[in-house]
């Protein structure tokens, strides 16, 4: 599975921005797919999952409520869509998809990994 992140940019803080992953290879309703960030000096986080249906979802306690993860399995893409950005948020956000059976939270459970795409929310 090929994996590709984007939809990051700059914006202010309370500003929105929605991260996109879109999948080739196998098919990607066969994958949990979830997000992660790694801010500057800080070890890479994780922060929102979706199960292979789509039916289960989890997110990081500090995003709760402001990102939501979904995903479409016939345009094999996993959207996030995050709300009231704050500076804190800023980070290299990365895309990975997992065989796991539920939802998949520890980058070493990951079995693909996208490139990172930027997101800074500026104060």
């Amino acid at each position: 599975v090929q994996l590709q992140a984007s939809g990051g940019g700059l914006v202010q803080a309370g500003g929105s921005l929605r991260l996109s992953c879109a999948a080739s290879g196998r098919a990607f309703s066969g994958y949990a797919t979830s997000w992660f960030r790694q801010a500057p000096g800080k070890e890479r986080e994780f922060v929102a999952s979706i199960s292979r249906s789509g039916k289960s979802t989890y997110y990081v306690d500090s995003v709760k409520g402001r990102f939501t993860i979904s995903r479409d399995n016939a345009k094999n893409t996993v959207n996030l869509q995050m709300n009231s950005l704050e500076p804190e948020d800023t980070a290299v956000y990365y895309c990975a998809a997992s065989q796991s059976l539920g939802i998949a939270t520890k980058a070493e459970s990951m079995d693909y990994w996208g490139k990172g795409t930027q997101v800074t929310v500026s104060s």
